[in-house]
């Protein structure tokens, strides 16, 4: 037997955990502050209000979730896994085009595809106008489906959320064994049968985890449920802040929200729990699609086309006729005040964001042990909780800090502080950390991932010590990450809408939330120049996303 020397990037889990560790666990415990805070709320009695809501308000509030997610679950496994199976699978025109313009829906936030399509649909939409104009009905002589109803809400989300099943579905068929794809067919099965009974199978950890992203930016959904009439959790947390100003019962139904996203979270962990896949073979070969001509091939561009015009095209065209018709008053010096505050916040936050998970990534790196790692996961939880509940978390805690800070200022100098942290620039920022902190801490732990540690151990043989190691070594080649991760965080904040509402500092507007404003008073073509510059933005992480699929693919086939 040999004795080898403790690695810097791999002690006991009973290792004391050092400087990072002891930061990394102070970071993540004042990241998880708002929803201890939240989840705290659980054992304070709410009086008479929690009552009326139970006997008034709540059952709706649950019911219209659970058919929410009912139908964002049919509509996104129906357009992802389908598209997914098709761009992967299949040979017809135009599949190279479709392979990443499926993925343009994730630039378009819900409440402004919401915005456009009751623009298009509504009575005096041009839809309608036309029906009418063309068969001479007037109002109550014919039926058209209500767009703002429980259902239209269900198909919006389902048309930008659908990308996420897409995407991991796409990547599960990918990395499938050509081996056992190749038995199904020399058994006599079809394309049909072996997508039913061999491939779906194999992907489905993937693709329940791309349903559980969805089905939890459908609880977070404000914007969209609120403009369509639709009571869910996040208009009754609203609602009950500033309509009843009951903060208990607002962060007890922050609490009971934030029940469902556990829930959500630990089924999709479940259902990964002893479904691990691996290749039979490690060449990796390209693959045999099946070549779809004639009708097949029409009905599978038809299929693919479908979600990317209603998702995407036709939103956006929608968009940029507006914005075109009324760019000579809607932009002017008030909308690139706008931009300012929207540029300005998502950039800081996403510096921030890249910081401290460089801090937690790195620690964890150094530190692997049962305390720091635990710690990390809490951080990396937040983008798994609504923007609401997030807000009622950072602003009852800020509040209270406040408060007493110049209660005790005003006891011992006679002075009032006021409002420091509430209300403030500094209390929106943090909750953008506590929420979207976790995609930059995922992206830059994937990158630390592929650093060998023996890198560090050599670093530190030279003498650099772990601050050294990480400027002189990791940053250099985690620059991708690294610009990957701000990108990512950027897009997130710039569209991010309930936190901003309920925390922005009086008379601080967004660029999201004068879309919301203009929106809520009818003034859809005013929005328009507002939500184009959100969707343009979000069109950067799709495109840089859909590289790094082809970049990936190319390097396993060649």
């Amino acid at each position: 037997m040999t004795a080898t020397a403790p690695s810097t990037t791999s002690r006991p889990a009973s290792a004391r955990p050092g400087p990072w560790g002891v930061g990394v666990t102070a970071l993540a415990l004042i990241l998880a502050l708002p929803l201890l805070v939240v989840l705290g709320f659980l054992l304070v009695p709410a009086g008479e209000v929690w009552g009326h809501l139970a006997d008034t308000v709540l059952r709706d509030y649950v019911t219209n979730s659970l058919w929410l997610m009912l139908g964002v679950t049919i509509g996104t496994l129906i357009g992802g896994v389908g598209t997914a199976w098709l761009t992967s699978m299949c040979r017809f025109p135009g599949r190279g085009l479709f392979e990443w313009a499926l993925l343009l829906p994730m630039a378009m936030p819900a409440y402004i595809i919401a915005y456009t399509y009751t623009g298009l649909l509504d009575f005096a939409g041009p839809v309608q106008t036309l029906l009418r104009a063309g068969f001479g009905w007037g109002y109550g002589d014919y039926w058209f489906p209500e767009i703002r109803s429980r259902e239209g809400a269900a198909l919006m989300l389902s048309l930008v959320l659908y990308p996420y099943v897409y995407l991991l579905a796409r990547a599960a068929f990918l990395s499938q064994s050509l081996c056992v794809l190749d038995v199904s067919r020399t058994l006599g099965n079809g394309p049909w049968r072996t997508f039913f009974t061999v491939a779906l199978p194999l992907a489905r950890p993937a693709i329940v985890a791309g349903l559980s992203l969805a089905l939890m930016e459908t609880l977070a959904d404000y914007g969209t449920v609120q403009y369509f009439g639709v009571a869910t959790f996040t208009t009754g947390i609203f609602r009950t802040w500033y309509g009843l100003n009951n903060t208990v019962a607002a962060a007890q139904l922050s609490a009971l929200l934030l029940g469902f996203v556990f829930l959500l979270v630990a089924l999709e962990r479940l259902s990964r729990r002893g479904a691990r896949y691996h290749q039979t073979s490690q060449r990796h070969q390209a693959i045999r699609r099946y070549p779809l001509r004639g009708g097949r091939a029409l009905a599978a561009i038809a299929f693919c086309l479908l979600p990317v015009a209603c998702g995407f095209l036709i939103p956006a065209g929608l968009l940029t006729t507006w914005a075109w018709r009324v760019a000579d008053t809607r932009i002017d010096a008030a909308f690139l005040g706008l931009m300012g505050h929207s540029l300005g916040l998502a950039a800081t936050a996403a510096l921030l964001a890249l910081v401290l998970a460089l801090i937690l990534g790195y620690g964890r790196r150094l530190h692997p042990t049962r305390g720091v790692t635990a710690a990390v996961r809490i951080a990396g939880m937040g983008y798994a909780v609504p923007g609401t509940v997030i807000a009622v978390g950072v602003i009852i805690p800020f509040a209270w800090l406040d408060n007493s800070l110049d209660a005790w200022m005003r006891a011992t100098f006679g002075l009032s502080t006021g409002l420091l942290l509430s209300g403030t620039l500094a209390a929106l920022l943090f909750a953008y950390l506590v929420r979207f902190l976790a995609v930059a801490l995922q992206t830059v732990e994937s990158g630390l991932g592929k650093i060998r540690p023996a890198m560090d151990e050599s670093a530190r043989s030279l003498g650099l010590r772990p601050g050294g190691v990480l400027r002189r070594v990791h940053l250099p080649m985690l620059r991708g990450s690294l610009l990957t991760a701000l990108l990512l965080v950027f897009v997130d904040v710039l569209k991010e809408l309930p936190a901003t509402l309920i925390l922005r500092p009086f008379n601080f507007n967004t660029l999201a939330v004068r879309v919301y404003e203009l929106a809520a008073d009818e003034r859809l073509a005013d929005a328009a120049p507002a939500a184009l510059a959100i969707v343009l933005t979000g069109l950067l992480p799709v495109i840089l996303l859909s590289r790094s699929i082809t970049q990936s693919r190319h390097a396993q086939t060649t």
